[in-house]
């Protein structure tokens, strides 16, 4: 600090100005330099990538084979040139039967009844107003669920099989399959035996395992004859039989009349190991309105930004204690 003196006498000296004060010594005032640093923080940035995946439209093509109409006339079930038409256009929508000669045989009466079932007409196997007048108009050949693969599909609703190849629907069959009901009976091959379940025909993808021709053709099981038989599930098999009616009826296999199992083994239509999807209702069917009996048409439209179209296999139902066979015994052929 500096001290400055004071010129001026506060008493007895007024005489003395400050100009006559001794001059002040040079007064050094320190300079301060203030250095300021300025830091720019940049702020947080939060960067956001939007990914935009198009997946393209998956269009399953279900193939449509069309045929024309025709001119069917009611038969009933007698024979002749009218029957033999009939056969013709049955055999070209994919109904099987034994040959188009007129006679009016058990292959075409299955053959009908198939016909019936599936356009939902009364099943009496017989070619009456309603039916002659379905087979006339009928413009697309009838097709089973699948729409791709070889396999074998069994439509428990309709009690039709289907043989599909490549992905089209070939040939279509008559069937009976497992009534569901519990039964108690006598054991055929130990009359002092009772044999008591359920007779289920199980829904699910399965394959053919063991095929039977013995001689003579007719296996004799537990609970009945198999003709010719083709197993898939177990002891349940696709077999011939002498009883093919219009509604389930089996203990639990899928019947078919021996002419029809003889042509699946001459056609190899059931080789080992192709595949057997049994299933419970077929939505895609067509159905005559004036039919005699009541039948459901379900038509669903989905629209969506991604379309695909995928045929699923309804979930499996395992065999459980409950499931029955037209044979509980060794699938191996008597002696």
């Amino acid at each position: 600090m500096w001290v400055v003196p004071v010129a001026v006498a506060l008493s007895g000296c007024a005489g003395a100005t400050l100009e006559s004060a001794p001059p002040l010594p040079p007064t050094t005032v320190p300079v301060f330099t203030t250095t300021t640093t300025t830091t720019t923080i940049a702020p947080s940035t939060t960067t956001t990538t939007t990914t935009t995946t198009t997946v393209p439209a998956t269009t399953t093509t279900t193939t449509i084979v069309t045929v024309p109409p025709a001119d069917i006339q009611p038969v009933g079930r007698s024979d002749g040139e009218q029957t033999k038409k009939a056969q013709e256009r049955l055999l070209e929508l994919g109904f099987w039967l034994k040959e188009a000669d007129g006679d009016y045989d058990w292959s075409t009466r299955q053959a009908v009844m198939a016909f019936q079932k599936y356009y939902g007409l009364s099943a009496d196997q017989s070619i009456g107003d309603n039916t002659a007048a379905m087979l006339s108009k009928v413009t697309e050949r009838p097709k089973a669920r699948s729409d791709a693969g070889t396999l074998v599909e069994i439509d428990k609703d309709l009690q039709l099989l289907f043989f599909i190849i490549d992905g089209k629907t070939e040939w279509i069959i008559n069937v009976s399959t497992g009534n569901g009901r519990r039964y108690v009976e006598r054991n055929r091959k130990n009359p002092d035996q009772m044999v008591s379940g359920i007779a289920v025909t199980s829904n699910g993808f399965f394959d053919v395992y063991r095929q039977m021709s013995p001689s003579g053709g007719w296996y004799h099981g537990t609970l009945g004859s198999l003709y010719r038989p083709k197993f898939f599930n177990g002891g349940i098999a696709v077999h011939g039989s002498q009883s093919i009616p219009s509604y389930p009826a089996s203990h639990g296999c899928v019947r078919v009349s021996p002419p029809a199992m003889d042509w699946i083994w001459a056609e190899d239509l059931m080789p080992m190991g192709i595949p057997v999807w049994v299933h419970t209702g077929n939505p895609d069917r067509q159905v005559d309105d004036d039919a005699e009996a009541p039948a459901t048409t379900t038509t669903t439209t989905t629209t969506t930004t991604t379309t695909t179209t995928t045929t699923e296999a309804p979930t499996t139902t395992q065999p459980g204690d409950d499931d029955t066979t037209e044979s509980s015994a060794p699938v191996t052929t008597d002696p």
